[in-house]
């Protein structure tokens, strides 16, 4: 099985606001950048949306680390809170509804496609791959300032 590394992140100007999100894909030294985003959304769907963007665009089964600085992405998974919620009809433990259902479907999904290992970096915290990250995310967030969200490169 191969091995690709990916990166994600996602930002919000506003929670909720304009939304973008960047991943990075890497695989044998090369790199591939992925990005997009909603003109009103919140954070957290755009974390989400790296992860599942990232996935979607591989092409085969792989094993894959995952980098995001969102704890809520990865103590999710990690600590099998996404599971749990979906095994209860989408209810938290306290029984309120988990959030961004249609998301956490799209993942779970793909974690049965691919062997993922999620990792947690401290944002902002001059981590290479998470500040280029971070730049595509927030690039495509401020188009929808201008109100002409492209898909070329920020």
């Amino acid at each position: 099985m191969k091995h690709v590394d990916i990166y994600t992140d996602g930002a919000c100007r506003g929670n909720p606001g304009h939304g973008g999100w960047g991943a990075i894909l890497v695989f044998r030294g090369k790199e591939k950048e992925l990005f997009g985003g909603e003109a009103m959304t919140t954070n957290n769907r755009m974390e989400l949306s790296a992860a599942i963007e990232a996935l979607e665009a591989l092409k085969e089964p792989c094993e894959v680390t995952l980098t995001s600085d969102s704890k809520y992405l990865t103590d999710a998974i990690q600590k099998g809170w996404a599971r749990s919620w979906q095994a209860n009809g989408w209810k938290k433990a306290d029984r309120s509804h988990a959030l961004n259902t249609d998301l956490w479907e799209r993942l779970l999904a793909l974690l049965e496609i691919h062997k993922v290992e999620f990792v947690w970096v401290k944002g902002h915290d001059g981590h290479p791959y998470n500040e280029r990250c971070d730049k595509l995310a927030t690039a495509f967030a401020d188009r929808f300032a201008d109100k002409n969200p492209t898909d070329t490169a920020p």
